[in-house]
């Protein structure tokens, strides 16, 4: 069933995650991976990718993630940071988030880093990474006082963070980014990873990337 914008607005948003969206539970392990053809994975979406890294980079990294996931918050404390300095600043790898919102709550988040960000990957970035690392503060039953701060810190005026959250067309993209992962990529959970096309379950450490991403460096 589709996000609305009534279900973004309400405070309880955390509770109407297993009705709106039917959410699976979280893996605390990867599984094993699978093969999806690396052409169709980085067709245009809905939503244009927010890319970091060089275009010519032997190794391309996309992640599926939630807002309101802790596995996520815990990759992007632990193991992005590692992951940029070592890999996609080096222009070894390129980088992609994609939107799989499990609640309305993780959809309005989102919709508030792609807002306040303008199209500038740098912004986008920053403040998914606020976001994850303010998680437990706005992931509540309250959530909207705590997003506005947010928000604003991110340049977002109050009447800007309500527009935001009112575009319908915003939310329609996000979930079909969301809904196309599922039809076409079989991702079930968060975070899921596709590095160079086969897929990686759960919140990988540095060194779990590492063992997956050096191979292809030495071959090339």
């Amino acid at each position: 069933m589709p996000i609305n914008r009534r279900e973004l607005c309400q405070g309880a948003a955390m509770l109407a995650l297993a009705t709106v969206l039917g959410a699976v539970a979280l893996p605390l392990f990867p599984a094993l991976a699978d093969d999806v053809s690396e052409a169709e994975l980085m067709k245009p979406q809905a939503l244009p990718d927010m890319v970091l890294g060089s275009d010519k980079a032997p190794v391309t990294i996309v992640e599926y993630a939630s807002m309101t996931c802790p596995h996520c918050a815990h990759f992007d404390e632990t193991t992005f940071p590692e992951l940029k300095k070592r890999y996609i600043d080096t222009g070894k790898v390129r980088y992609m988030l994609r939107e799989f919102p499990l609640d309305p709550l993780a959809a309005a988040a989102f919709m508030l880093a792609r807002c306040a960000s303008e199209k500038d990957t740098t912004k986008y970035y920053a403040m998914v990474d606020t976001l994850f690392r303010q998680q437990q503060q706005w992931a509540v039953a309250k959530p909207l006082p705590p997003l506005l701060a947010i928000g604003k810190q991110a340049g977002l005026t109050e009447d800007k963070f309500n527009a935001c959250l009112a575009n319908q067309k915003l939310l329609d993209d996000i979930q079909k980014v969301r809904e196309q992962a599922i039809d076409k990529f079989k991702v079930q959970s968060t975070p899921t990873f596709f590095i160079n096309g086969t897929m990686h379950v759960g919140a990988l450490t540095i060194e779990e990337m590492a063992k997956v991403i050096d191979p292809y460096l030495k071959a090339g």
